[in-house]
């Protein structure tokens, strides 16, 4: 710990039940300045309850801008209109790029076997990220205003090219084709028939049918 040599700040609560106040207190006094200790009078060990979550992300948030540098803060400044993404190189490595959604910012890089450094998802990562949410989303919408009983969605989502001579029932016959897997899995006490129902409605995300329609994508110098 001593050989951190990095900024630390330990989270523990009194009331936890399986990590106790000793093992906190030691990782705290065996690190070196800067360290801060932060006490959570009503969290259990897994976080459980929303406020206790919300209150160490916005503490951790405030925490780190202090000890992260120029360096992460490149496109801290970047702002995105209601309906626009803007991407923006970082600097900071060959692909690093700073995204700025209307309320939340992003990173996108490239894994190292590509050159990139590693310090956000990938474009394809993102694109999945997109059609995985919107679906998950779509499930919980149709679910609730059934009133059936959903507990959990959970997409895996993974994306691979193929030879089109390869897919019995794509229309292109030649060349090759993006696929794009999907699974799906709901919890909850559902029939058969309503988990059938569920992944019918998978299909009909917004995100889903923008990407199997045709998409035209218009492209200016500004």
């Amino acid at each position: 710990m001593s050989s951190l040599k990095k900024a630390l700040i330990v989270f523990h609560s009194p009331i936890d039940q399986t990590v106790g106040i000793e093992n906190a207190a030691a990782i705290f006094s065996a690190a070196k300045h800067p360290r801060s200790f932060v006490s959570l009078d009503t969290a259990d060990h897994l976080v459980s309850k929303k406020s206790d979550a919300a209150y160490i992300a916005t503490v951790l948030s405030a925490w780190a801008t202090h000890y992260l540098g120029e360096a992460e803060a490149v496109g801290a400044d970047l702002k995105a209109q209601s309906g626009k993404v803007v991407v923006r190189e970082t600097g900071e490595g060959k692909f690093t790029q700073a995204i700025a959604t209307e309320f939340y910012p992003l990173r996108a890089d490239e894994p190292k076997s590509y050159g990139g450094d590693e310090s956000g998802a990938t474009p394809y990562d993102l694109l999945l990220s997109g059609l995985g949410a919107c679906t998950s989303m779509t499930i919980r919408l149709y679910a609730d205003r059934k009133g059936w009983p959903l507990d959990q969605v959970e997409v895996t989502l993974s994306h691979n090219k193929i030879h089109a001579e390869d897919c019995a029932d794509c229309e292109t016959k030649s060349g090759r084709l993006d696929l794009v897997e999907r699974q799906v899995r709901v919890s909850g006490d559902l029939s058969d028939e309503q988990r059938s129902r569920l992944l019918e409605i998978a299909d009909k995300c917004p995100v889903h049918r923008t990407l199997e329609s045709e998409v035209i994508v218009r492209t200016s110098l500004v």
